[in-house]
């Protein structure tokens, strides 16, 4: 039997890493400047971030 290590992220955190590799992404191609870049990656995460827990809020409520 196997027994190393396993990564078994929650939904929660596997939308943390796509959000920030997303992130990431945005801010390097869509941007010149590197504090350009830094500064819409954060606004991108943000929002990714922000998006997922007012989704997940309606959703819950909805399911109510």
């Amino acid at each position: 039997m196997n027994s190393g290590l396993i990564f078994r992220p929650s939904h929660f955190t596997a939308v943390l890493i796509c959000a920030l590799f997303a992130s990431i992404v945005f801010g390097i191609t869509m941007r010149s400047s590197r504090k350009a870049m830094v500064r819409y990656g954060a606004w991108c995460f943000v929002l990714f971030t922000g998006s997922v827990i007012v989704a997940s809020w309606v959703m819950a409520l909805i399911a109510r």
